[in-house]
């Protein structure tokens, strides 16, 4: 059973390849959070969420379920800089 439940997640976004496409994009900056931790680099924004998991693409999810992760598509970029 996966926690955020499935459903849940996908109220969050408008389709499936959304949810996969955020969530990997930020589980790799998480990732990438937790390699240069001890480098000190400071560059990457660290997980939103208090995890039990230290599963990159877990905690990714679990952003997602909190609203702690918000997208937008381009063409709604580009109409709201218009």
């Amino acid at each position: 059973m996966m926690e955020p439940r499935i459903e849940s997640l996908l109220q969050r976004v408008d389709s499936k390849f959304t949810l996969v496409s955020v969530a990997a994009k930020r589980g790799r900056q998480i990732n990438s959070y937790f390699s240069q931790l001890g480098e000190g680099l400071g560059a990457i924004v660290p997980p939103q969420v208090a995890s039990v998991s230290r599963k990159p693409l877990s905690i990714a999810l679990e952003e997602i379920s909190a609203d702690k992760i918000t997208y937008a598509r381009h063409e709604d970029v580009e109409e709201a800089t218009k």
